[in-house]
């Protein structure tokens, strides 16, 4: 299912870069792993619910010896920056 219309971004692009080498934690995130950058913004949330669900079982059993709580620190040193991205994608959308 396509999720993103002006990048052509499906459910399975989304779950791919999600479970990938990069570990995405935004939709932000998710669109530079893609290559590509958020457009109108309306697909974040429907991107952000797909990486939950993708990620669902990791979060809960997450544990030291989890690929993704490598990259924690990481993901923390960027999250600033996106969820400012992510502030500005939702009040263009609203607009």
């Amino acid at each position: 299912m396509i999720v993103c219309s002006c990048n052509v971004i499906t459910d399975h692009d989304v779950r791919s870069a999600v479970t990938g080498k990069n570990f995405p934690r935004t939709a932000g995130q998710v669109y530079g792993c893609l290559g590509c950058s958020a457009q109108c913004g309306r697909c974040a949330r429907t991107i952000k619910k797909i990486m939950d669900e993708a990620l669902g079982p990791c979060m809960k059993a997450c544990c030291s010896g989890c690929p993704h709580a490598d990259h924690e620190a990481h993901a923390h040193e960027v999250h600033a920056h996106d969820h400012a991205q992510d502030t500005f994608l939702s009040v263009e959308a609203a607009a």
